[in-house]
């Protein structure tokens, strides 16, 4: 099965989809950190995560300034294909187009140039997973949806790996938001049809415009 995750940043593809990745040693996985490509500390550790994931992959040098910095959906579309490798995948995996948390104008973006280049007909795929998690308006940190169409509760051991992966291989502090964000279950929204995700996504964008 040809899996292609699609992320901003180095430790995306481990906090919402790292444990499915490990639970799927079958899976012939390539990631995508459009961001932070040319950083000498998240580099190499992204890097040796693929190596834990069982994965291959790639980065970019999408800016990733704190004052995030629109850019525009044509130009996220061109970093993405410049990076993806050109076949057909079985499933690929991307950020919600409301992101994960509240907010990272990178996740968003990413989120909705998979959806176009998919409805397109650039990229060509089976199945398209969106991270389904919210955190309440910043209220909590970011918990998987449970209703959401693919819900996945990970064993003990593999949130562990995954846990590990964030705070040994990431670096990340115990007291940090990753280490604490780190789901213990992972949940996915699901299409198999390019036009109702585009359709979908419209109606999010039209929520986020009028409750932002």
């Amino acid at each position: 099965k040809k899996v292609a995750v699609i992320v901003a940043h180095p430790d995306d593809e481990t906090l919402w989809v790292g444990g499915t990745m490990m639970s799927h040693p079958d899976w012939d996985c390539f990631i995508v950190s459009l961001c932070r490509g040319k950083d000498k500390d998240r580099a190499p550790r992204f890097y040796n995560a693929l190596k834990a994931l069982k994965a291959k992959g790639t980065m970019g040098n999408l800016d990733d300034g704190p004052e995030q910095t629109p850019i525009s959906n044509k130009e996220i579309k061109k970093f993405i294909l410049e990076l993806l490798p050109k076949h057909h995948f079985d499933l690929v995996i991307t950020h919600h187009p409301a992101g994960e948390y509240t907010r990272h104008l990178r996740h968003e973006e990413v989120g909705k140039a998979v959806i176009d280049l998919w409805n397109d007909g650039i990229i060509s795929i089976d199945t398209l997973w969106l991270f389904a998690y919210e955190d309440g308006r910043k209220t909590y940190f970011p918990r998987p949806v449970e209703k959401a169409d693919v819900f996945i509760a990970l064993a003990n051991d593999l949130w562990l790996k995954k846990y590990d992966l964030i705070t040994k291989t990431y670096g990340f502090e115990v007291a940090s938001w990753e280490a604490q964000t780190t789901p213990k279950a992972e949940a996915f929204w699901a299409f198999t049809d390019a036009k109702k995700a585009k359709i979908w996504m419209e109606s999010i964008l039209i929520q986020i415009k009028t409750n932002p």
